[in-house]
Formats: structure tokens, sequence, C-alpha cells
């Protein structure tokens, strides 16, 4: 019984919903690519300088930074579909899936900005830091109670229970594997080190996200320039295999060209998670000058995830003798790397990684539900539960079986991306306001623009910026 039920629902992800998905999102990211007039190209140092520093507010008390915010975001961006993701992306649809898989991040860039402009306008006071996210703006400033609840609800089950029971499981699957360890042993280590990051409320995951992140990323990127470098001889041809194959004759005449295209998109929308909802949770926290900076950080991390560690998987692969390799997923790119670096340090690197890389994105997912739980209820009990509950789901997800749960939770973001496309996009005078109003005082020459929501009469309800300096004319 249950396994015809995992059969009929992933027929219906893959038959119908995934590429009902694909096409709102490709729209959506190509919608606000032309209405904001390129806006993840505009201003690439603005970008990285916008991570880095200390702006607006960020200094007080109980604040989180905009680096804070893009780090909780990217820990859920980038978890294990990045090292087994992109491996099978390649063996199912070839090495131009690649290429495919970045065209559709930078795409999906201009939706990231756009969702993520959004939750900080609608943002909201909790103590002494900001919540927000869809179910705000869904709320807020469409006025629709009952879409915020409902993206709410779905959000919370998948991302918080769902997604962080099969991180949990990849995890002790990985560690079974290469050190024998009791998946039980794994999911009471992992269970302990969640509660203690959990209960610490936002702040302690903001630093735990802003610590680790760098550290996996730049070890991530440090590890494929060896392998670049030991194979410097291979480069051109692994980029001209790339771009070549996706554009071959030889898949159009064979037919496969179809599945190079969607393999490639389906790995690029489902890694950056750009226009889906999620990454907004994150960007709302940022205590920030003006909106438009999180929107731009915010496009940033997907240019991070896909552009730069799912590339790293990419070139890891494409620079070994692949298709003469028995393995799938992870254990392909392990094997791949194991060909350049050797056996012994390929499996020490790529269980860390899949250790670092998926207990972020624990962390990160935590983070989702907390802020929609938050939105649900005020009450201390519920997110104390809450809590238990995301604990003692990353110790059964270790130690279960998940492949109907997994499907489930394909069908569950699948309504929740699409609840969060036709809000944006029913909100993008909204979006194109607000950068207006960035840019033009940019091009009076104020370095760091404050947002006044009286100035924009397209914004109502952005009650979180009424007090702020740039609500009253003082400088910040």
């Amino acid at each position: 019984m249950t396994e015809k039920l995992i059969e009929y629902i992933s027929l219906i992800n893959d038959r119908f919903l995934g590429y009902v998905l694909m096409a709102a999102l490709v729209f959506c990211g190509t919608y606000f690519t032309l209405a904001l007039r390129g806006v993840q190209f505009a201003r690439p140092k603005e970008f990285w300088k916008l991570i880095t520093e200390r702006a607006g507010y960020s200094k007080q008390k109980g604040n989180i930074s905009s680096f804070q915010a893009f780090a909780i975001s990217t820990a859920s961006r980038v978890g294990t579909g990045n090292i087994a993701g992109v491996a099978i992306a390649i063996t199912v649809g070839g090495p131009g899936a690649i290429f495919w898989m970045w065209l559709i991040a930078v795409i999906g860039a201009a939706s990231a900005f756009a969702e993520s402009t959004l939750a900080q306008v609608y943002k909201v006071k909790k103590g002494s830091h900001f919540i927000g996210g869809p179910a705000f703006y869904m709320k807020d400033a469409l006025g629709k109670p009952w879409m915020g609840v409902t993206f709410s609800v779905i959000i919370t089950l998948t991302f918080a229970f769902v997604f962080n029971s099969v991180q949990a499981n990849t995890i002790a699957q990985s560690l079974q594997t290469s050190f024998q360890v009791s998946p039980a042993v794994t999911g009471g280590v992992l269970a302990f080190l969640t509660c203690a990051i959990i209960f610490g409320g936002l702040r302690r995951v903001a630093k735990f996200s802003a610590v680790i992140v760098p550290v996996f990323a730049l070890g991530y990127i440090a590890v494929t320039l060896v392998v670049l470098a030991c194979n410097f001889e291979k480069i051109p041809a692994i980029f001209q295999l790339i771009f070549t194959d996706a554009f071959s004759w030889q898949n159009v005449a064979g037919g496969t060209l179809g599945a190079t295209v969607m393999t490639g998109a389906r790995r690029g929308l489902f890694s950056n998670e750009a226009g889906m909802g999620s990454a907004p949770n994150a960007a709302a926290t940022a205590n920030i000058s003006h909106p438009v900076r999180q929107g731009y950080v915010q496009a940033f991390s997907v240019f991070v995830d896909t552009l730069v560690i799912c590339s790293c998987t990419a070139l890891i692969v494409l620079s070994a003798d692949y298709t003469a390799l028995a393995g799938e997923g992870i254990t392909l790119t392990q094997q791949a790397l194991g060909q350049t670096l050797g056996g012994a340090f390929s499996n020490g690197f790529i269980s860390a990684s899949v250790l670092l890389f998926a207990f972020t994105s624990i962390i990160g997912n935590y983070y989702y539900g907390q802020a929609n739980v938050q939105y649900l209820t005020h009450s201390r009990r519920v997110m104390v539960l809450f809590r238990t509950l995301v604990a003692g789901i990353v110790f059964l997800g270790s130690v279960a079986q998940l492949k109907l749960v997994w499907n489930l939770a394909d069908l569950f973001m699948t309504l929740m991306a699409l609840l969060n496309i036709t809000a944006i996009l029913m909100l993008r005078k909204q979006v194109c306001a607000v950068l207006a109003d960035y840019r033009a005082q940019k091009a009076k020459g104020i370095q760091n623009p404050q947002f006044n929501p009286a100035l924009v009469p397209e914004v109502r309800g952005a009650h979180a910026w009424e007090n702020t300096p740039g609500a009253t004319g003082e400088k910040a």
C-alpha cells in the first residue's frame, strides 16, 4: 500500500506539478528580470559591500545584520543537493545540464530579489529583532490572512519537519557508510546539537550560521581549486563540453535535449529556492536602512548557491572520467574526487561536507519554521513544543525510511511555491516602486538610502518602518 502511494505521489510530482512549478518559477524570474531591468546584474560591487558591511541599524542590540541574514538563507539553500543533486543532473541530463542550471539561477535571482525586498518592507518587530516572510506580506500587503496561514502551515511542515528529517537521514547514512557509525548514535548527537542551537533563539541561529557557512563554503571551494589545479589542462575542455552539450545537435536528433534542459533547470530551481518563499523568512530578520539592500543580498545568495557551490561539484565530477564510474549522487562525487586526491581523502572530505551542508540546512530550515509559527501564534509554550518536535524529528529522521516523506515534501513545496509566486506577482508594483525609490536616492548621490514608506504611495501597511530614521528624515 505504501509503495503504491509513493508511486502515485511521485507520478503526480514528476508528470504534472513539477512542470507546473518550473514553468511558474521561470515565468516569475523572467518577468522580474525584465520589469526590474536586470536588477540581479546591476550592482555587483554593491552586492558584496552590503553583505560585509554593518549597514543602517544592525549595530543595535539584538539586531541581525545583512550578513547574518544572508548566512541563514544560504545555510538552508546549500544542502546535500549541492553534492548529490548536481552529480545526478550530470548523469541524467549530461554535462549540458550545468549550463541550464546556471541560466535558471541567473533568472531566478530576480525572483529572490523581489520576494526578499517584500519581506523587508512588510516585516514586523518581535522583541529585539524582526520577523517576516511571505505569510506577512500575504496578510498585510494583499489583505489575505487565509493565504498567510496556509503558507505558514505548509512551510513549517515542509522545511522544519520533512526536509530536516531528510537532511538528518542523509547525515546518518553517510556516516554509517563511511565510518560505520550507528544511525541511532548520529541521530542522538544531531538532536542534541540542534537543541543547543535552536533553544538559543534567532541570535544564536544567526551567529552559528554566520560562522559555519563561510567555513564550509570556502573549504569546498578550496578543494575544488586544488582539483582544477591538478587537472589544469582539462579546464578548457570541461567548459567546452558544458556549452556544446547544452546545445548539441546530437541531443536534438536523439531527442535528449529536452532532458538536458529540464534536468539542469530543475537542479537550479530546487537548489537555490529562488521564488519559492523560503529565503524571505531569513531576509526579513536583517535590520537595515532600505529593503532593497536585503533584496540585493538574497539575489547574491542565489549566485553563491548555484554559480559557486553547485558549480564546484560539477567541476569535480567533470574533471574525472565520470562515465567510467559506477556511483550515483554523493557516491559519484566521492569517486570523482578520489580519482584526483585519493579515496581516503575523498571519503573523509565528502562525508564532512555532507555533515556540514546538511546540518546547516537543518538550522536554516528550523528558522523558516520558527518565523511561521510566530506568525500563527505568540505562545511561548507552542514555541518550546515546536523546538522540541524539531529535535525529535531530527532523531527520527536519522533512523527512519523516508521515501514517502520525501515525495510528500515535493508535493507540499510545490503548493507553497505556487502560493508565493502568486503573491509576489500580485505585489509587483510595490517591488518596482521600492526599487525605484532606492535607485532615485542613489542617483542623487546618497550612499546609504533610507526607506520612508510615506514617500512610496504604492506601499501600505509597512508598520515596522514607520518610526525608523528613514521615515522621519533623520540620518542613520
